[in-house]
């Protein structure tokens, strides 16, 4: 069965300006140089630190565009930050959580390029993975938890035929398809809004694909929506 990845139309809508790039990853030993990974994710964020110093991480350039299209669907992003936002904020404690190494890959990437970075067990997706808006009430039970924390209609989330699979467009991951060590066909999703380019985010969308493919033996593509009216590609292949 052929699993799509589909940017839906009450999403466009909102966002016509958003460009979201995919790397499509297989075969991937997710066991294997996790020492590199929690290297290339320290490193990351340390230099990200130094970058960012003692300034008002709210108002830096990577995180502002996100705070305004939070605002836009109707959260307030004082308490549903952006993945790129919680990273930098992290970043600042000096606190390296490692996850799994395509997870520290992925992150790494993110702090390198400020972008927001995600990834799911393509395997563990029911039906279609859709980037649209939220009815209202879809399950969802948030990475780490075993209770469920449903969307307000109208949210922007990832969503499968089984329910809610990222809240808040980037706030929030499902436990349901999170990467694990056992992963082996994942989906990675990179984000961007203006002033970022479509440059930008294919060269972050490489420079990941680089990464799990040098160092978790993956066969990876990379592909680009949002741009010149393509909305939609295959994450099974």
């Amino acid at each position: 069965m052929q699993v799509r990845f589909i940017i839906e139309e009450s999403f466009r809508s909102l966002f016509p300006e958003a460009l979201v790039g995919i790397v499509v990853a297989r075969g991937i030993d997710n066991r294997r140089n996790a020492g590199d990974a929690q290297v290339a994710f320290a490193s990351a964020m340390a230099a990200a630190a130094t970058a960012i110093g003692d300034g008002d991480i709210a108002s830096h350039p990577a995180v502002v565009p996100w705070r305004e299209a939070y605002r836009r669907f109707g959260v307030k992003p004082s308490r549903y930050r952006s993945s790129i936002e919680g990273l930098l904020r992290t970043a600042r404690t000096g606190e390296v959580r490692s996850i799994n190494p395509l997870v520290d890959f992925y992150n790494a990437v993110s702090l390198r390029h400020l972008l927001p970075c995600g990834g799911e067990d393509v395997d563990a997706i029911e039906g279609d993975l859709r980037l649209t808006t939220a009815v209202g009430g879809e399950p969802f039970i948030p990475l780490g938890s075993t209770e469920e924390s449903p969307p307000a209609a109208g949210e922007v989330v990832y969503a499968d035929d089984a329910g809610i699979v990222c809240r808040c467009w980037n706030w929030r991951e499902a436990e349901r398809t999170k990467l694990t060590p056992e992963t082996t066909h994942a989906v990675l999703v990179i984000e961007a809004l203006p002033p970022r380019t479509q440059d930008d985010v294919l060269a972050s969308g490489h420079d990941l694909a680089t990464m799990a493919t040098h160092h978790l033996g993956a066969t990876c593509r990379v592909a680009l929506l949002g741009a010149n009216g393509v909305f939609e590609t295959t994450i099974d292949a």
